[in-house]
């Protein structure tokens, strides 16, 4: 195979994942990471660039020294509450840095494109659910960082420059079951990390933040998708764009949630100890419920979830988490 994948942010905890799969099929892959949330040791296979996508010299250089057919980018900032704290910073890295990688693309003709989005895009919807046509209305910069860098995709294709891939990710979770690589990022505030690191005694507690919502328990509900299942409909998009298929965007997802303290009940019956539990107001940013409608993923990609189970996505993460604090530093992404 003469050409070449890049994976931006591939030694971070999706693109880390992502980058494992396409290698173990025989892709040649080279990644490009500032390494600020990512990991060295997570880049299993491939080759590490370290440094910035929005630095056009060296991405120019890479896609053209790699013969780069595809690319895909995960590339970005991804915490809620810090967008709402600092809302430069993630238009800076998110969406401007996306815009200087598009026009990367552009000049050297690159055919085929996938962008890792988000359901926050999306906002508060009416029923608590989203499909592809739902109304975008994000709520924190973060969501709209990426919309915006959604927009710019979109009419770079109208252009018939390039085809593209906009996979909007509901709540990623998990680990690689063979334990090689993992969610690693520090002071991470998704909640299965955090209750994991809390059952493997890093944390001395977890936090529901807002049990007064409009739901069975009262607390948030999310849709949790592991994140090999994640991984594998990244390679599912990459083959319909090679093999000529038109540009799409597709909710990942499983379509049905948990709420959190499903899923802290999860954590505590896997680890076999009870958790600290603390709750606290509604956080900023947060919407009530959000659950994928992903009939498109199956149909359009022939896409088919293998680890649609709470207990095994909780089983994977906690895992890592336990493999993690044998080490005295950590080792993946």
């Amino acid at each position: 195979m003469n050409h070449s994948v890049l994976v931006t942010g591939g030694a971070g905890y999706i693109g880390s994942h992502v980058v494992q799969q396409l290698v173990a099929r025989g892709e040649r892959v080279v990644v490009v990471d500032n390494l600020c949330t990512g990991f060295r040791d997570a880049v299993r296979g491939a080759e590490l660039v370290v440094g910035n996508v929005g630095d056009r010299a060296l991405v120019s250089r890479v896609l053209a020294r790699h013969r780069v057919d595809a690319v895909l980018h995960f590339a970005a900032h991804t915490v809620v509450p810090e967008s709402l704290s600092d809302p430069l910073k993630y238009y800076g890295n998110n969406t401007c840095n996306t815009e200087n990688l598009l026009a990367c693309c552009a000049e050297a003709g690159m055919r085929h494109f996938i962008f890792s989005s988000t359901a926050a895009v999306y906002g508060v919807t009416e029923s608590g659910m989203a499909d592809e046509d739902t109304p975008t209305r994000p709520i924190n910069p973060y969501g709209m960082s990426k919309l915006m860098s959604e927009t710019m995709l979109r009419d770079l294709g109208a252009t018939g420059a390039m085809r593209h891939a906009t996979l909007r990710y509901f709540n990623v979770a998990g680990c690689d079951p063979q334990g090689r690589i993992g969610h690693s990022t520090l002071h991470s505030t998704l909640l299965i990390k955090v209750a994991c690191e809390h059952a493997v005694g890093k944390r001395a507690s977890v936090s529901i933040f807002g049990s007064d919502y409009d739901t069975p328990d009262g607390t948030g509900i999310r849709d949790y998708i592991h994140v090999e299942d994640l991984a594998a409909a990244h390679l599912r998009a990459l083959d319909h764009l090679r093999d000529g298929g038109e540009s799409l965007t597709l909710n990942c997802g499983y379509g049905h949630g948990y709420s959190v303290r499903e899923v802290i009940d999860a954590v505590q019956r896997v680890g076999g100890r009870p958790l600290a539990v603390i709750e606290q107001p509604r956080r900023a940013g947060d919407t009530p419920m959000l659950v994928a409608r992903s009939d498109r993923l199956k149909q359009q990609l022939d896409w088919k979830p293998r680890y649609d189970d709470l207990d095994f996505i909780v089983r994977t993460a906690l895992l890592w988490e336990q493999k993690l604090a044998q080490q005295p530093v950590a080792s993946g992404a």
